[in-house]
């Protein structure tokens, strides 16, 4: 495969699993066991902190430390910014969390469905950056090593996906959406990966001497993410444990496949 099939691969494994996921709703008439939905809550954490670290922030440090920086400076700056990025973005955009009765966010008389929608969907935002600025690194350095990181990443965020697409569409028909409607709101709330990956590379290619700066920042939020909203949702009531087992296993999957595959 050449690298335009890699890439087309690349925006679309994602959102192909977050599709799949969505289409449990088609199988379960209630929620997944909490006990189940914490591990994998926990696994998707798991995955985005380790691809934050191998295929964020140490390429960042390489890059900049290629481009005659002083390696941390961008990879921390970077990291800040889209942490602070992601904070404006929760205080802004109404969204409502999973297990939760009060919306954050501006004030709106948007309904619960539309709100459960667009906090998954504020999820997907870094998920499709860091995907992106991976592809247009592989581009920019044309190395088939930096291709292989791309393409793991991609495969990690889709894994990833597949218990978000479930973790809106459910919680969808349990609010008396049909189940055709839960199946679609589960599934647009992954396209917002590939357009945002597709706008990411379009950008990066016109600023590349700071694409240190860009990975860090996918970093950032992503870990925002984390630790604001999957970790917390994965540790909530009794048994917390399984949530964290699941982060410890995803963790270890994403790494095995950066550090063997990418």
């Amino acid at each position: 495969m050449n690298s335009v099939s890699w890439l087309t691969f690349g925006l679309a494994f994602p959102f192909f699993m977050t599709t799949l996921g969505a289409a449990l709703v088609f199988f379960f008439r209630g929620t997944i066991n909490e006990n189940v939905q914490r591990v994998l809550l926990g696994f998707a954490s798991g995955v985005m902190i380790a691809a934050s670290v191998w295929s964020l922030l140490i390429p960042a440090i390489e890059q900049a430390e290629q481009q005659g920086q002083v390696g941390w400076i961008p990879a921390a700056g970077g990291f800040i910014l889209g942490g602070l990025f992601l904070l404006a973005l929760d205080n802004v955009l109404p969204h409502l969390h999973l297990g939760e009765s009060q919306p954050e966010g501006v004030s709106s008389s948007w309904k619960r469905t539309t709100l459960l929608f667009l906090a998954v969907t504020l999820h997907n935002i870094p998920e499709g950056m860091a995907v992106g600025l991976s592809f247009a690194l592989a581009m920019q350095s044309g190395e088939q090593g930096a291709l292989s990181a791309a393409v793991v990443l991609a495969i990690g965020m889709g894994i990833q996906n597949f218990p978000e697409g479930a973790a809106i569409s459910l919680p969808l028909r349990k609010e008396g959406l049909s189940v055709s409607k839960s199946f679609l709101g589960g599934m647009l709330s992954g396209a917002v990966e590939p357009v945002f990956a597709i706008v990411t590379i379009l950008l990066a290619s016109h600023v590349l001497s700071f694409m240190p700066w860009l990975l860090a920042f996918a970093a950032g939020a992503m870990l925002y993410v984390v630790v604001e909203e999957l970790i917390p949702e994965a540790s909530r009531g009794e048994h917390s444990n399984v949530g964290t087992l699941g982060v410890m296993g995803g963790f270890v999957l994403m790494m095995i496949l950066d550090v063997a595959l990418g």
